[in-house]
């Protein structure tokens, strides 16, 4: 039996070893551009809305919420400097007020840090409302038990027990929203695709000015 033939090889020096340089680059600046579209959106959105009770307190807050249903809500402005807004409804231990995160031009309800990555971020405050109350309905609807409470930061370790269910929006009494306000509700809630809908470009244009069921 012959050997096999193999070819010969020369084996390649190792490449010299180089240290890795740190990283000094500065970090990508944010467009502040962006922010501030984002949160002007959120302001038009919400003024449409009826449900944004302004620079209210949040001793006001509770007493509108105080004879109210479980699960009614408002939305204001936070009184905390890093905040934009506060989220204020009644639980079933009456009202409590949780903060809304604003970052990278998204919101989302506040929370401790270990929790934060779990909770969903949103485009605009409307947007994030309106999930939670949707969330609420489809629970209630298959009388499945409510999800988990949201873990609450250590402020509002409190009501961190408490199912927070989101039902209703609270009117603002002193500016009611228009007739046609409710008539692009009520379309809203008939179809997700507006856009096809059979109507004059300004009907169509109206309807995007407030894309949402509540």
């Amino acid at each position: 039996m012959q050997p096999l033939s193999v070819t010969p090889f020369q084996e390649e020096p190792a490449p010299p070893f180089v240290a890795p340089t740190p990283d000094n680059s500065p970090p990508q600046a944010r467009d502040p551009e962006e922010d501030l579209l984002c949160i002007a959106k959120t302001f038009s959105y919400l003024r449409e809305s009826g449900w944004y009770w302004g620079s209210i307190t949040a001793s006001e807050a509770k007493q509108q919420l105080q004879k109210m249903p479980e699960g009614t809500f408002l939305v204001r402005d936070s009184t905390h400097p890093s905040y934009l807004f506060t989220l204020s409804v009644k639980t079933n231990r009456g009202p409590t007020n949780v903060r809304i995160e604003y970052a990278d031009s998204k919101f989302r309800l506040d929370s401790n840090c270990l929790s934060r990555p779990r909770i969903l971020t949103f485009p605009d405050v409307v947007s994030l409302i309106q999930h939670y109350v949707l969330s609420c309905t489809v629970e209630s609807k298959t009388d499945a038990p409510y999800p988990p409470p949201l873990p609450l930061p250590p402020m509002q370790k409190e009501v961190s027990a408490v199912h927070l269910k989101l039902i209703q929006p609270l009117k603002r009494r002193d500016s009611p929203p228009s007739l046609q306000h409710f008539c692009r509700l009520r379309i809203n809630r008939s179809t997700a695709k507006t856009d096809q809908l059979p109507l004059p470009k300004r009907m169509n244009d109206y309807l995007k000015q407030y894309p949402f069921q509540l």
